[in-house]
């Protein structure tokens, strides 16, 4: 029997096998930023424990960073200490770090690939639940606890059982205005957010091969969001001609036999999955969630669905909206453009598309949060910078900002956002904040109509 492209690169890093227990897995890559590691490093210094191999691990600020004024000490002081703790812990045990003001900083999801640090074969880990995201270049690469964190600290391996395979196929082609958010988007209002649980999945079939990376890495970035342990989608040359020539990405000969042996990653032909399921290209439509959690989705002109379940109801009372209603026509406030779903260059590029000559509504706040500080440079020598803000928009400093309102940008209680981020749970952007996952393009949309519209009416 043929193997899967998680099973080729999985088998090749296992170390050993506990008999009738978890495989040793080793680790290439430990991306780690300043929440979840503090008490990881506590531990080791506690036990006397050395950094196994501070070689492989990259640090970088995202989480509570500020998006305004990054030159100016930070004021929230929780935050200010955990960057001051990783700034120390990375100096003491020799670990590359991309603080705040670095022309490499940004959010862990983005920085990485876009430095070349992400590679197709790899295994990735990092203490958020995100880490999917690399699997777009077909690496093996998933959120891990702090207590997993010092385990990869004290060893560069980590216990972990080998999850179950599983397959999603998409084939066909797209409808205008159907970006690869409102992919996953559909993909995971079908199938729920747990039919995942216990799977890593591989994401097959045209559509995904027609993907760039950048729309690669938002599928797999919310693959955590159905419950699986990560996504991947085989490396090809889309992946090789993204790869080459970035800061740490091999060169020259060492280049070209790396690329003959992601060649051979794919499936197999004859492979077999524990799951698959399939999806026409057709079907799918601009997404937007209507409930707290994102398989809540709908497609844009369609209605919000009947139901009596208890989970449901509450949702819709935390969202105050009423089986059967469109969304269409809601007023919408707040606009928030980011996250380590869709805060990479051609997400700004889509929206600047649709924003151009146009003026945002004065109803509402719009926030563009690029992901990297090359993202901003991008932003800004592309010309886009100019757009936005001729339209009114708000063109911020880079981080996790308002995904996860770990810092001043938070949305007010009782409103609405549209939002590219990957969560749309009670509180997730701010205490009684009601979030609206959906694609840049129908964010962008929204700032300048001041509500939500049916945005492929305007796509050509």
């Amino acid at each position: 029997m043929g193997k899967t492209l998680f099973d080729k690169v999985w088998d090749a890093h296992v170390v050993d096998t506990i008999e009738n227990g978890p495989d040793v897995l080793y680790i290439d890559k430990h991306l780690i930023h300043e929440v979840t590691s503090p008490q990881a490093f506590n531990e080791l210094k506690e036990r006397g424990i050395p950094i196994a191999r501070p070689d492989k691990i990259v640090a970088t600020a995202d989480h509570n960073t500020p998006t305004v004024n990054q030159h100016l000490p930070v004021k929230d002081e929780l935050s200010r200490n955990q960057l001051k703790q990783l700034e120390r812990n990375c100096k003491e045990n020799n670990i590359t770090l991309y603080g705040l003001g670095h022309k490499y900083n940004g959010i862990v999801h983005v920085m990485a690939p876009e430095l070349g640090i992400t590679q197709p074969g790899m295994t990735m880990v990092c203490g958020d639940s995100h880490t999917s995201t690399h699997g777009a270049f077909g690496a093996i690469a998933f959120g891990i606890g702090t207590s997993q964190v010092a385990q990869v600290f004290a060893s560069q391996c980590l216990l972990m059982q080998k999850p179950k395979s599983l397959r999603v196929n998409v084939n066909g082609k797209l409808k205008k205005g159907v970006l690869p958010k409102d992919v996953i988007l559909y993909i995971i209002s079908k199938l729920g957010t747990n039919s995942g649980t216990g799977y890593f999945c591989e994401y097959a079939g045209n559509v995904f091969e027609e993907m760039s990376m950048e729309g690669r890495m938002t599928v797999c970035n919310m693959s955590i969001e159905m419950g699986a342990r990560g996504g991947m989608i085989a490396p090809d040359q889309t992946t090789f001609e993204y790869v080459k020539g970035r800061k740490f990405s091999p060169t020259g000969e060492k280049l070209q036999e790396k690329i003959a042996y992601w060649k051979t990653l794919a499936t197999d032909e004859d492979a077999v999955f524990d799951q698959e399921y399939s999806f026409d290209a057709e079907d799918i439509e601009p997404m937007v969630t209507y409930g707290t959690n994102p398989g809540m989705g709908i497609k844009i002109t369609e209605k919000i669905p009947e139901s009596n379940d208890k989970s449901f109801e509450k949702s819709l009372a935390y969202m105050n909206f009423s089986k059967g209603e469109s969304l269409i026509g809601k007023p919408i406030n707040y606009v928030f453009i980011g996250s380590c779903t869709n805060s990479r260059i051609e997400d700004f590029k889509v929206a600047a598309n649709f924003v151009k000559g146009k003026q945002k509504a004065s109803n509402v706040n719009a926030w563009l949060v690029p992901g990297s500080q090359q993202v901003a440079k991008q932003i800004k020598e592309e010309g886009l910078q100019e757009i936005f803000e001729s339209a009114g928009f708000e063109l911020r400093q880079p981080g996790c900002s308002a995904c996860l309102a770990m810092n001043d940008d938070k949305i007010p209680e009782g409103e609405y956002c549209v939002s590219t981020s990957n969560r749309n749970f009670e509180g997730r952007q701010g205490q009684g904040a009601r979030t609206i996952l959906a694609s840049p393009l129908v964010a962008a949309a929204t700032a300048i109509e001041g509500q939500i519209i049916d945005v492929t009416k305007y796509v050509s």
